[in-house]
């Protein structure tokens, strides 16, 4: 079983990117959920050769799967992921607010059609229900970040987009 630990710094240059996700904001206040399979998740992939940076690989992530364009994107942190004994990887988080939300569509890689659910901060670690700390520390960081990047005034209203 992998063990993951939530780091607030850049990403070491010896330690491989292999995935890059966003805690999305929109200016009421609300955390964008991709629903798959009536599960909650954050929305992103992993960086491909094409990708400028990291946050043009959470911008494409997002277009793709959800027909959202992200504005204001902001380095969060990482979690180092120690799968067996010996390999280690990043998966990135950052944070941003929501540009502009098109119709829904498939996602061009799988087919698959995503719902799209705006959670309020208070139950966002209920719908995503992480095992570990990590993931719940990386929630509250995103949420204390988002409070003082874009100055949100949380509201408790929950919703489909």
């Amino acid at each position: 079983m992998a063990k993951y630990t939530w780091i607030k710094k850049e990403v070491p240059k010896n330690l491989e990117i292999k995935q890059v996700y966003g805690v999305v904001f929109s200016d009421a206040g609300n955390i964008l959920l991709r629903v798959e399979d009536n599960k909650y998740k954050l929305t992103g992939g992993k960086p491909e050769v094409f990708d400028s940076n990291l946050k043009e690989t959470l911008k494409r992530e997002y277009r793709e799967e959800l027909n959202i364009e992200l504005k204001d994107i902001y380095y969060l942190g990482y979690l180092l992921v120690e799968e067996n004994s010996n390999e280690k990887y990043a998966q990135v988080r950052m944070i941003a607010k929501i540009k502009k939300v098109g119709n829904i569509q498939p996602d061009k890689d799988n087919g698959k059609v995503y719902k799209r659910f705006m959670a309020n901060k208070k139950n966002v670690k209920n719908y995503l229900k992480y095992p570990d700390l990590a993931g719940n520390q990386l929630i509250d960081d995103a949420i204390l970040m988002a409070k003082e990047k874009y100055n949100i005034n949380f509201n408790d209203d929950e919703y489909f987009i």
